[in-house]
């Protein structure tokens, strides 16, 4: 998903392409470092931001 995001991001200049791919980013990260349990609420704060 990620590498999808980036690729139409770069093909198309799609703004909602590219904060996908930060968010997908940002999930990973959190998800190596501190657990699924940050990853999940990480998430939810992006969803309640919209």
């Amino acid at each position: 998903m990620r590498d999808f995001s980036w690729t139409y991001f770069t093909l198309t200049g799609d703004v909602d392409a590219f904060l996908l791919y930060k968010q997908v980013d940002q999930v990973r990260a959190l998800n190596e470092t501190g657990g699924p349990q940050e990853a999940m609420d990480s998430l939810e704060e992006w969803e309640e931001a919209e």
